[in-house]
């Protein structure tokens, strides 16, 4: 068995930086609180988004304990980038970041200046369980939390929240392209791999952006397709979202209404090994509610993201 994991850590910062912890203390309240639900979950291999300082994620594993492997992409503009903590040894470690091609560049904001890259890279990795290589590929897409020139959070202007709501679904779209490119690589040069996409899609399940994920259409979980098998399964991946139990079925609370924007989806070497009640998201205790000012929870310990986790029999 494998347990794999992700977690969108809410801007995990060494103490004084601009989005980080503003005192000493507080930066020791977060790093004890994320541990805490790391060592009760007790993961083999954990995604991790929203790491603002490779230190920081140091800081982390040690206070989990035990012998972390670590790994993580290039930074965002924000600072901010996705990751991997490990009990199992990583290889084959890199990052996407350009577009695939025949995916043209894309409109980011009210400038001329267009856009062929991911904003957040993903970083792809592989470990090795029981003689089996899995491939896991971490992202943190576009966030639906729109930010407006000058770095506001908010607009009275409808024109320009409509506008800046387009560039950002037009950039989570343009990156799920990307990340599944990544993943269809990996699946069309290996027969029968196993293939994990996971992270913060900053979407839910029925999303048109998370359903790029998925491949060819058809034999999702629940559906009547499901056991039979076809040629897209070479190359489809399998959202575990319907694995979660309903009442657990949300990984962030915006303005008190549940989301699940958190998610794992495999390949088909891997889905037969999921049963129901393997995934969980109910790791962390209390979820806070959130609002559009992503800074709002400055220095507040744990995280506004519950995590996911599953369990893979191999």
């Amino acid at each position: 068995m494998v347990r794999i994991c992700t977690w969108n850590l809410e801007n995990l910062y060494l103490p004084g930086d601009a989005a980080g912890p503003e005192t000493g203390a507080a930066y020791q309240a977060k790093l004890s609180s994320l541990a805490d639900v790391i060592a009760t979950m007790a993961p083999d291999v954990l995604a991790v988004q929203e790491v603002g300082d490779e230190a920081a994620l140091t800081d982390l594993a040690e206070r989990v304990g035990g012998t972390w492997h670590q790994a993580t992409a290039a930074p965002d503009r924000r600072g901010i980038r996705v990751g991997f903590l490990s009990r199992l040894p990583l290889t084959s470690v890199r990052q996407w970041t350009a577009f695939p091609p025949g995916l043209r560049p894309i409109q980011v904001d009210d400038t001329a200046v267009s856009s062929s890259t991911m904003g957040r890279a993903a970083l792809q990795v592989r470990v090795n369980v029981a003689g089996r290589r899995i491939d896991l590929i971490a992202c943190h897409l576009k966030s639906k939390l729109l930010t407006f020139p000058g770095g506001r959070f908010s607009t009275g202007d409808e024109g320009e929240r409509a506008r800046f709501g387009a560039y950002a679904l037009h950039r989570r779209s343009a990156e799920s392209v990307t990340v599944r490119a990544a993943a269809t690589r990996r699946l069309a040069a290996v027969d029968g791999a196993a293939v994990v996409v996971l992270g913060d899609l900053n979407d839910e399940p029925q999303a048109a952006t998370t359903q790029i994920l998925l491949g060819p259409t058809g034999s999702e979980i629940g559906t009547g397709g499901f056991g039979r098998p076809d040629l897209g399964d070479r190359q489809r991946l399998w959202n575990l979202a319907a694995r979660i139990p309903e009442e657990q079925r949300f990984s962030r609370e915006y303005r008190g209404r549940k989301e699940l924007i958190d998610h794992i989806l495999v390949s088909h070497a891997l889905v037969g090994r999921v049963g129901d009640g393997a995934v969980t998201t109910d790791g962390a205790g209390p979820t806070p509610s959130i609002t559009d000012d992503p800074n709002a929870r400055r220095g507040e310990p744990g995280s506004d993201h519950r995590p996911v986790l599953v369990h893979i029999d191999l």
